[in-house]
């Protein structure tokens, strides 16, 4: 084990890049994360941990088989991507998954900007079981280390896919899919009515909903019902309703002992 001692270390300023940088990210195929719970989630997902940095006198029970250096805690904190870090910090190849073999649904979001909005959408994706992610447009990165945190670990098992607005009508007819889009348009129709067998529905940008392109490619609209004068709701929190109607008639029963 290699001992850091310096801020201007090589691989000090490696990790600090792949944190802030998505073109440092998109050359190594490498993001950079922290804490033993995403460390533990990356290893049982099968994801490729390739290098790891702990503060000296606090290794992990299990070191993964990578590089791995130790440091003082303040340059740990230093490197890592996250204030106040608990430790340890390392880097990590996101497992590029396939489609499953039936896909019954799948979401798809367009322009969303906020890394913790997106990793937040993928999380809910992965926990009601949906087919597919796909990212459509310009949406924010999603080997961010805020993203990926943000996802809880879901990153490293669900299958995510980045696309263009032309490129989507090819990917959902293979996957045999109709899009709805969520909007309020005249003669969007209740969520509730929607017959979500192999279906998939579009959430939009936080700020300016779906665009017009995109609406184009859908079969219809459909809006969440609330409260009158309610506001439209967060992207992630829309996006959890709607995958929730998509998802309930195919979820396990919950069996309380």
């Amino acid at each position: 084990m290699e001992r850091i001692t310096s801020r201007k270390n090589p691989y000090i300023l490696r990790l600090r890049a792949l944190g802030s940088d998505a073109g440092a990210r998109r050359s190594s195929g490498e993001t950079v994360l922290d804490g033993l719970k995403l460390l533990g989630e990356a290893l049982s997902s099968g994801a490729e941990v390739t290098s790891l940095l702990c503060a000296e006198g606090a290794l992990p029970a299990a070191l993964p088989d990578c590089r791995t250096y130790c440091a003082p805690a303040e340059l740990v904190a230093y490197a890592s991507p996250v204030k106040n870090s608990p430790g340890p910090v390392f880097t990590v190849r996101l497992s590029e998954h396939g489609p499953p073999e039936r896909c019954e649904n799948a979401v798809v979001l367009e322009d969303i900007q906020d890394p913790g909005n997106l990793g937040t959408l993928i999380r809910t994706a992965n926990a009601l079981g949906i087919g597919a992610v796909l990212l459509a447009g310009s949406c924010a990165d999603r080997s961010s280390p805020r993203c990926v945190r943000a996802s809880m670990g879901a990153a490293f098992r669900q299958y995510v896919r980045e696309c263009s607005l032309d490129e989507l009508p090819g990917i959902l007819s293979a996957l045999g899919l109709t899009l709805y889009g969520a909007a309020l348009t005249p003669g969007a129709e209740d969520l509730r009515k929607l017959d979500t067998r192999h279906a998939a529905v579009a959430v939009g940008n936080e700020g300016h909903g779906l665009s017009a392109q995109l609406l184009q490619l859908c079969a219809g609209t459909v809006v969440i019902p609330m409260e009158p004068g309610s506001e439209s709701l967060n992207a992630a929190a829309a996006g959890a309703v709607l995958m929730w109607e998509l998802a309930r008639g195919s979820l396990p029963e919950v069996r309380r002992e």
